[in-house]
C-alpha cells in the first residue's frame, strides 16, 4: 500500500480505502471476509455513512481488536426512518445516531463527517446551527479526532472549507463529473454531449475547489470514483470505451489534495481487484486517451447513492433504477430474472405518487418520477 498525508491532520491514509455502503444488508460472513481482505492489503481508512445498526455492528465485530489499526469516517446527520436511509438536521436525532456509532467504534471515531452539505439550505442547517457546534464539542472531548464533511456540490463545498472548520472533505470525483468543453457550464456539457476538439479539462468550480483544499491543507477522500460502475461498463460509459478500475482510481488520485479513494466494494474479491492498481505501471493507469472520446455525461444517471430517500411510498428508488438500467440494455428482451427481482421489491414504480421529494434531494438530477413510470412499463407486466 502507498500512504498519503490527509491534509494537515497528521494522519496518513492508504491511497485506496474502503467505502462500506455495498456491505450494507450483507451477511456477517461476507462483511468479515471483506474487512479481512482490506486490512490484509494495508487499507486503513473505512467510510461508514450507513445509519443501520446491523451493518455498523457487523463492521465493529469484523474489526474486533484491529479497530486500532484503521481510521473511520463516521457521519453526523446520517439517520434512517424505519428501513429507509435519511438525513436529519434535528440535533437530538443526530446525536442519538452518531453516539450509537461512537459506542460501536470503542468511543472514538477518527473523522466526524458533517453529512451531505450540497445546498445553501444544507450549509445553513449545519454550519449556522447547533450541529457544527456539536461536532466541535465532540472533538474537544476527544470523541472524534477531526471534523470533516461530505458534498457533491463544489460551490457549497468551498463555502464549507472557507469556514476553517473542516480538515477533511469527502467529494464525488471521477472524469465524467469533472471535464467540460470550452465556454460551457458543467450542466450544459453533460446534457448536450462533448466535442473532443474543445476539451480543456476540469470544470472551473471543481478545479477551484481542489486548489482551495490544497491551499488550505484540507485533505480529500474521493467517492463515486467508478460512477457506480458506469464508467467501467461498456453499456453505460459516457466515453468511447470503458475505463478500467485502475484508470478511475488513478484519475481521482491525480486531483490536488486527494489522499485516498474509497471505492464501494461488496466482496473480498472486488477489494483484491481494486488494489491491483498498486502493481500496475504508468501505461496501464493512464486515462488520458479515453477522456478525449467522451460522448455524454453522467448527469441524469442514477448512481444508486440513495440520497433521494426516504420515499413516502416506501420505494427503494436505487433498486428500481438498477433494475431499469439493466432492462434498458435490451428493452425487447428483458431477462425474466430482472422482472422477478423488480416485482419482489414490494413497492415498485407503480407505487410512485409523483411527490417530487426524491428529485429535490438527488445530487445528479435524475428524473426519478419518469424513471418510476418507465420501470413499471418495462418490468411491471
Amino acid at each position: 500500500m502507498i500512504y498519503r498525508e490527509i491534509g494537515h491532520t497528521g494522519k496518513r491514509a492508504g491511497v485506496i480505502g474502503l467505502g462500506c455502503e455495498h456491505l450494507d444488508g450483507k451477511p456477517y460472513g461476507q462483511v468479515k471476509r471483506a474487512v479481512d481482505a482490506a486490512i490484509g492489503h494495508g487499507i486503513n481508512l473505512f467510510d461508514i455513512f450507513m445509519p443501520g445498526a446491523e451493518i455498523r455492528e457487523h463492521l465493529a465485530k469484523a474489526l474486533g481488536t484491529r479497530r486500532k489499526d484503521v481510521m473511520i469516517q463516521g457521519h453526523i446527520c446520517s439517520t434512517d426512518i424505519g428501513q429507509q436511509y435519511d438525513i436529519s438536521r434535528d440535533l437530538p436525532v443526530v446525536k442519538r445516531y452518531f453516539e450509537a456509532h461512537l459506542r460501536l467504534c470503542g468511543g472514538y471515531i477518527d473523522f466526524g463527517m458533517l453529512f451531505f452539505i450540497d445546498s445553501e439550505e444544507d450549509y445553513k442547517n449545519v454550519f449556522e446551527t447547533g450541529i457544527a457546534d456539536y461536532a466541535l464539542r465532540l472533538k474537544e472531548k476527544g470523541d472524534i479526532g477531526h471534523i470533516g464533511f461530505s458534498s457533491h456540490n463544489p460551490v457549497t463545498a468551498m463555502k464549507a472549507v472557507n469556514t476553517g472548520l473542516p480538515e477533511l472533505m469527502m467529494f464525488s470525483i471521477n472524469p465524467a463529473f469533472d471535464i467540460i468543453p470550452t465556454g460551457e457550464s458543467i450542466f450544459t456539457h453533460l446534457e448536450n454531449g462533448f466535442d473532443a476538439d474543445s476539451f480543456v479539462g476540469v470544470e472551473p468550480k471543481r478545479a477551484e475547489l481542489y486548489r482551495l483544499c490544497e491551499q488550505k491543507k484540507v485533505g480529500i477522500t474521493a467517492m463515486k470514483t467508478l460512477g457506480a460502475g458506469k464508467l467501467i461498463s461498456p453499456e453505460h460509459t459516457p466515453f468511447g470505451k470503458p475505463l478500467t478500475v485502475a484508470q478511475c482510481v488513478h484519475y481521482a488520485l491525480s486531483r490536488p489534495a486527494v489522499a485516498s479513494v474509497l471505492p464501494g466494494c461488496a466482496t473480498a474479491e472486488e477489494i483484491d481487484d481494486t488494489v491491483k492498481y498498486l502493481t500496475l505501471g504508468d501505461a496501464e493507469r493512464d486515462y488520458t486517451e479515453i477522456l478525449s472520446s467522451i460522448r455524454g455525461g453522467l448527469r441524469g444517471a442514477c448512481l444508486y447513492c440513495s440520497h433521494c430517500q426516504p420515499c413516502p411510498a416506501g420505494i427503494d428508488i436505487a433498486a428500481v433504477n438498477k433494475a431499469l438500467d439493466i432492462a434498458r440494455l435490451d428493452t425487447a428482451n428483458v431477462p425474466p430474472s430482472v422482472r422477478a427481482h423488480y416485482r419482489a421489491l414490494g413497492q415498485t414504480g407503480a407505487d410512485c405518487v409523483a411527490c417530487g421529494h426524491c428529485e429535490t434531494r438527488c445530487p445528479f438530477a435524475v428524473p426519478v418520477m419518469e424513471n418510476m413510470k418507465e420501470a413499471e412499463r418495462l418490468l411491471g407486466h
